[in-house]
């Protein structure tokens, strides 16, 4: 009769079992081939807990110099491209765990006294998110400096500013991105306030319940840059709120930069014409000659709706568990993982198609003539020459008609027409005068925008020189 165990290696907790795991169940429940994304993250872990092993005296201080050694190796290997993974081992942590031992023996046996998958994994994630979390905060910033750059080249360019995609009144170009600096800065804070929560040491719970062995706990946090500790051992192995959040926080600055991509897609289009991209951010058709698309704004569009997936997977990966460590949690990482990727990559490339916007303010400024962009600051103007606000917006109505019908933009009226226009709202012809025309000019309305926040270009100029001064 054949020994169905000895063909097989032994897994770290075959003991219990009287069968080997099937190959279809040990593909569908390896990690390994995702997971060893962490591999680095997982060394600092382990060489920062068996640094408190030894310093607690758990293991001989001869145990610590060989599993240093031993590790040491390994991330050579890694870094080398030379590492072997074995499906056989599960995940990133088995992996290495089993060449440590093969390296230097029992030492290897030792490290993970005191100490579970579930506590390690827990770290590792942390540890490797908290990574990625930097990386995106300096590619907001980089993002940011060459947006600002834009927007101060193009402060008081004019454009029309919308509402419901119909014209509505001038902003300027410069204070149009503005809006995007605005909500970039949001997302970094996000990030940054989300780090805080990140930056939890879990390891020391062991599986749920902590550990028998005089371990230290807040050593270990020291030593990995934690700025604390998980408090509650339950809590610290199944607790995958950190990465709900940051999958939150990724939703928004997609959605952000969506924003921004679907008006890039409508500005170049030919019958907008308000910018043009450089031509490697485009691409051509195959059978149309003429054509050249706006494919990665379009894609950042498309991975939008993949970041969003993610978030909702993981918290429909959390939804129904209970406490403590499930199974079910080795689904975060995928979704994290990608999440984390999409977002580098896309601002990457975001902040280099910044620079690659070709500004044509000349059709800006002729797309201003066809709203009536400025009939609020004919509004405004009766109103501080004493007529109420509700009669004065139905005056300025009456004008927009009467223009309409010339076929005419409210500053191609005369005097005496643009009087005669509001003749039906008592008290408003007679507070036209001849300096009315001036507050009907596009530089007109927007230098009178002149308040914090305001469109006045020398408010965005003072907006871009407060994006500056808050990057350091």
């Amino acid at each position: 009769m054949t020994d169905t165990t000895s063909s097989q290696p032994a897994k770290a907790w075959s003991g219990r079992f009287s069968e080997p795991v099937s190959e279809l169940v040990k593909r569908y429940t390896a990690s390994v081939f995702f997971d060893q994304r962490m591999a680095r993250q997982d060394i600092r872990g382990s060489l920062a807990h068996a640094k408190m092993l030894a310093r607690q005296g758990i293991i001989a201080d001869q145990d610590l110099a060989d599993i240093e050694r031993g590790m040491g190796i390994i991330l050579n290997e890694i870094e080398r491209g030379e590492f072997a993974w074995n499906l056989d081992d599960e995940d990133v942590h088995l992996n290495i765990e089993k060449r440590l031992t093969a390296l230097v023996g029992d030492a290897g046996k030792r490290l993970h006294t005191g100490r579970s998958r579930n506590d390690q994994v827990a770290t590792d994630i942390r540890l490797w998110l908290r990574d990625a979390i930097d990386q995106i905060l300096v590619l907001i910033g980089d993002f940011q400096k060459n947006l600002l750059d834009v927007a101060e080249a193009n402060a008081a360019t004019p454009m029309p500013g919308f509402t419901h995609l119909q014209v509505a009144q001038p902003v300027t170009f410069g204070h149009h991105l503005m809006a995007y600096f605005e909500m970039s800065r949001r997302d970094a804070e996000r990030f940054a306030d989300c780090r805080k929560r990140v930056n939890r040491l879990p390891l020391g719970a062991a599986a749920l319940a902590g550990t028998s062995y005089p371990i230290d706990r807040e050593f270990v946090a020291r030593e990995l840059g934690f700025d604390e500790v998980c408090y509650n051992s339950l809590d610290a192995v199944s607790d995958r709120d950190f990465a709900i959040e940051f999958c939150a926080a990724s939703a928004l600055l997609m959605t952000h930069l969506s924003r921004f991509s679907e008006e890039l897609i409508l500005w170049m289009s030919p019958r907008v014409g308000f910018i043009d991209l450089a031509d490697r951010f485009c691409t051509g058709s195959s059978i149309m000659p003429q054509k050249k698309n706006p494919d990665v704004p379009e894609l950042v569009r498309g991975k939008t709706g993949r970041v969003n997936g993610s978030l909702i997977s993981l918290l429909t990966l959390m939804k129904g568990q209970p406490l403590a460590y499930n199974k079910d949690n080795q689904e975060d990482k995928e979704p994290l993982f990608d999440t984390a990727d999409t977002v580098i990559d896309t601002l990457r490339i975001y902040a280099d198609m910044i620079t690659g916007i070709r500004v044509k303010a000349d059709a800006m400024r002729d797309a201003l003539k066809q709203g009536y962009a400025t009939a609020t600051d004919l509004a405004d103007y009766l109103v501080k020459n004493g007529l109420p606000f509700r009669d004065a917006h139905e005056a300025v109505a009456l004008a927009v008609r009467a223009a309409e019908a010339k076929g005419c933009d409210l500053p191609q009226f005369s005097l005496d027409e643009l009087r005669a226009a509001m003749a039906h709202v008592p008290g408003a012809a007679e507070r036209v005068k001849d300096d009315v025309f001036g507050v009907l000019t596009v530089e007109g309305s927007l230098d009178s925008r002149k308040h914090i926040g305001g469109t006045a270009p020398e408010q965005v100029r003072a907006a871009i020189a407060r994006g500056r001064s808050t990057l350091g």
